[in-house]
């Protein structure tokens, strides 16, 4: 199934996009315990990991993509930039990131708003770095979010994804996937009191076009110099290509 038709509330005719917000609003006072808890840490490492690729090219200004409640997008300062601004569709989490910003005393260096990734609301050339934590697969449509992307970097800017993969070999691809399928929908669940968010994970999981077939689709956009790192045994993959 294409990851455009993977959307959260199955019973509903509402755009993904539209979905996508709902979800996320619903669980976005419990969003940063559960993804702590769920990945057992794991993605603070990963992001660690993105943000040391991002600081080789000394980015002065970054832009965050589905922001989230602000956890890439502060990390991004520690590629050097002076200013990260974050962008995400749901207002709940945004809000949620906003005090996080502000309790840590940087508001004056990441700024976060509402706002859509596939219609992002910035001149071309206006980013050095753009990051993407966990987001691109929430797209509606991938393409349009990832030309988005390269409009408004700078030449030589580049991007940064960082998303869950598929892994290959045993033991791992088994244990990850009834892991996904049984165990966190069951936590997520219990916790976030949203039956939908954490069923939708996997599903989401499934369809994205990881690997070789993203990099493709980054080299159509214009992308250059695509890589692939692959995160813990190719649970995740950090995704790398320049204007």
């Amino acid at each position: 199934m294409d990851s455009s038709e993977v959307k959260p509330y199955k019973d509903q005719d509402s755009s993904k996009k539209e979905q996508v917000a709902q979800m996320f609003n619903s669980i976005a006072p419990k969003y940063d315990f559960l993804n702590h808890t769920l990945s057992l840490g794991i993605d603070i490492l990963w992001r660690k990991k993105a943000v040391r690729i991002l600081k080789k090219i000394n980015p002065e200004r970054v832009l965050d993509i589905a922001c989230g409640t602000g956890d890439f997008a502060i990390e991004d300062l520690n590629s050097g930039a002076d200013k990260v601004t974050g962008l995400d569709i749901s207002e709940g989490m945004v809000q949620v990131g906003i005090e996080k910003v502000k309790n840590k005393g940087l508001s004056k260096k990441v700024d976060l708003q509402v706002g859509d990734s596939e219609n992002i609301p910035f001149e071309d050339n206006t980013f050095n770095g753009v990051t993407v934590g966990f987001g691109v697969r929430n797209f509606e449509n991938l393409e349009k979010g990832l030309s988005e992307m390269h409009r408004v970097l700078t030449p030589g800017g580049q991007l940064i994804v960082l998303e869950f993969s598929k892994p290959k070999k045993f033991p791992i691809k088994q244990l990850y996937f009834f892991y996904f399928k049984y165990i966190l929908p069951k936590i997520g669940r219990l916790i976030s009191k949203d039956k939908t968010a954490y069923t939708y994970l996997p599903d989401s999981v499934h369809a994205f076009p990881d690997g070789e077939q993203f990099t493709n689709i980054l080299d159509k956009i214009g992308f250059k110099s695509t890589k692939i790192v692959p995160c813990s045994f190719g649970i995740a993959s950090i995704y790398i290509g320049t204007k």
